[in-house]
């Protein structure tokens, strides 16, 4: 390979290098990924990916880096599956606070996209930047991936696949993990090798699984520490966000913890979560009191039924009625409940259900009696809007117990109306405002 000494090449060929063995990955990359901004090779590393890097000054001044670790990168790149529909909103969100970005400026690429973004006027403009200086994050070319949606005909926001905003978190993360064992070598501590991103690998039950090598091995699983405490409170405690930091994610445990999800009903924390999985439990689409039931749902109440079960009935006040907040209460009576109701229609391969579910509600579940879910069809193929079921509060209560009792067992047997100890008398009700950025009903 041209540019290649000792197993060094020059940033010019890893460049070359990073494209052509990336060239058939789902996940899009650029050419600049060495030699534009904001890598910066100067600092010791580049990020690829989930990966870092690492860059040596050779004879005569010039940057390069080991070629086995460019390789390494785009092999644990091109092993990443993506699914584009799978979407997680990365902004804008109201109140954040601005961030100078240069190249010294460490990753924070929600920032960074931003900061992009508002500076171009969005994404239409950001699209049409010069050829010449592309921009990317971890050498992934996020600008063809970007999806901007619009909520009431003003506000827009953009989103990002799952599977790209997980490789972006876990090289955040990788990058200050090599900060903080560079740090300690320039002290004259002990030398610490950088940490790679972590190898995915999937166990008899089809979940990821992390090798110790891997980012998650410096992190600490969560153990119930946060139990029964209130997030106003929490939240307010300094320190908290670098607390939730040394955390994996209490769901998927394979990602570092970045949120404090907690039940916006009851106001209790329920665990650190990593920014995929906090998003995970959310509709496609989110109103004051209407939500679309989206096909993750069948992740929520299928595949994973276990894993989020027990992670809502975290939170005591939903424990202490096995129940859940009402949108999940709503969501779970549309999927589960009413799935016998829903109309199908002839499909190439057989039969295909109608439509997109939609579920709404009135009243408070504070009030029961007056609190009714309504099931509905919406987007039909035939031209139908047709709705399938009212379904008082209670009556979606009794429903979920008796069948979270089948489903999760042990998750029901920790439940009761008996564990009342220490609840509030009366809760919060549920918030209607969904600008925000955790969109308060979740």
């Amino acid at each position: 390979m041209p540019g290649r000494t000792d197993g060094l090449i020059t940033l010019g060929a890893a460049d070359a290098l990073w494209v052509d063995l990336t060239a058939g990955s789902a996940v899009p990359t650029v050419s600049g990924a060495f030699t534009c901004s904001p890598a910066h090779a100067r600092v010791g590393y580049v990020l690829l990916g989930g990966h870092v890097v690492t860059t040596v000054r050779a004879s005569g001044g010039q940057w390069s880096v080991p070629e086995v670790e460019v390789r390494r990168a785009a092999a644990e790149l091109n092993a990443v599956g993506m699914d584009r529909q799978d979407l997680v909103r990365i902004g804008p969100f109201r109140g954040a606070p601005r961030q100078e970005c240069n190249e010294e400026t460490p990753l924070r690429w929600r920032r960074r996209i931003t900061e992009e973004l508002q500076e171009l006027g969005g994404p239409e403009r950001a699209a049409r930047r010069e050829v010449g200086r592309p921009y990317h994050l971890a050498g992934i070319d996020w600008r063809q991936m970007l999806v901007e949606q619009t909520r009431d005909g003003a506000q827009r926001t953009w989103w990002l696949p799952r599977a790209v905003v997980r490789l972006l978190d876990a090289a955040e993360h990788t990058e200050t993990q090599w900060l903080q064992a560079a740090r300690i070598r320039q002290a004259g501590a002990a030398a610490t090798e950088p940490p790679s991103h972590p190898r995915q690998a999937r166990d008899a039950d089809g979940r990821q699984t992390t090798s110790p090598e891997g980012p998650t091995a410096s992190l600490r699983p969560y153990n119930k520490e946060l139990e029964g405490q209130l997030y106003s409170v929490l939240s307010r405690k300094p320190g908290t966000s670098r607390r939730v930091a040394g955390w994996a994610c209490a769901v998927c445990r394979t990602a570092p913890a970045t949120v404090l999800d907690h039940c916006h009903e009851h106001g209790y924390v329920r665990a650190p979560l990593c920014q995929s999985c906090n998003t995970q439990e959310r509709p496609d689409h989110l109103y004051s009191n209407d939500i679309r039931v989206a096909n993750r749902y069948t992740r929520l109440f299928h595949t994973d039924t276990d894993d989020w079960l027990r992670h809502w009935h975290r939170c005591p006040g939903c424990r202490a009625r096995t129940t859940l907040p009402l949108p999940h209460l709503a969501a779970w009576t549309a999927h589960i409940a009413c799935r016998s109701l829903r109309p199908t229609h002839r499909a190439p391969r057989g039969r295909k259900p109608c439509g997109v579910l939609r579920v709404s509600w009135t009243g408070s579940q504070n009030a029961p009696r007056s609190c009714l879910l309504t099931v509905a069809v919406d987007f039909c193929p035939s031209g139908e809007h047709r709705v399938l079921a009212r379904i008082p509060y209670r009556e979606a209560a009794e429903q979920f117990r008796a069948w979270l009792a089948e489903t999760a067992p042990a998750v029901a047997a920790a439940a009761g109306p008996d564990r009342l100890d220490g609840l509030p008398a009366q809760f919060r009700p549920v918030i209607a405002d969904t600008s925000g950025k955790d969109l308060e009903l979740f």
